[in-house]
């Protein structure tokens, strides 16, 4: 029980020591923060406001910002993350967006919101003001992920099909 009791001492001790220590931190950061605002550095509480939309970069023209989206559009469900096929991502895209009807400007919007991760550093990386068409936006899409396109199937893949004879024909394999 004695043991215990000088446990809780000298917990009681450690939580004084410990609120002295915080008093004396806390006045030298006040004493730091009035120095900073008298040489002219930006106060502590001090936060830049948010940069406004307009202000920051954006391939799209000025007539492209200026339209708003209507309410009723539906956002696409497709992403794309720049490792698939950008023709099965604009087909994909357009088969949902058929449902709007929307004007080019609604097709770019939407068509921006589709994209993630290294595409959406590709988009913010054209120039401003560089996009004025959807189709133009559909262009610099397909050329930039060319790569990632499906390779088409000729005839003669037909002859590298191979059927073993334990397989049916829906089972052959290339």
């Amino acid at each position: 029980m004695r043991a215990l009791q000088a446990e809780v001492a000298a917990s009681r001790v450690e939580i004084v020591a410990s609120r002295a220590k915080n008093k004396e931190l806390h006045i030298t950061n006040e004493e730091l923060c009035r120095y900073l605002q008298q040489v002219g550095e930006c106060a502590v509480d001090e936060r830049d406001p948010p940069v406004p939309l307009r202000a920051r970069p954006m391939p799209f023209s000025q007539a492209i910002m200026d339209t708003a989206l209507p309410t009723t559009s539906l956002g696409p469900k497709v992403t794309f993350t720049g490792v698939e096929d950008p023709e099965a991502h604009l087909t994909a895209f357009h088969n949902q967006m058929m449902l709007t009807r929307g004007s080019n400007v609604v097709y770019c919007k939407l068509l921006m919101s589709t994209l993630a991760d290294a595409t959406l550093e590709w988009f913010v990386s054209l120039l401003d003001g560089h996009i004025t068409t959807f189709d133009q936006f559909a262009t610099l899409f397909r050329e930039q992920y060319l790569v990632n396109r499906a390779p088409t199937q000729l005839s003669y893949d037909v002859f590298d099909i191979r059927q073993y004879q334990v397989e049916s024909l829906k089972e052959s394999r290339c």
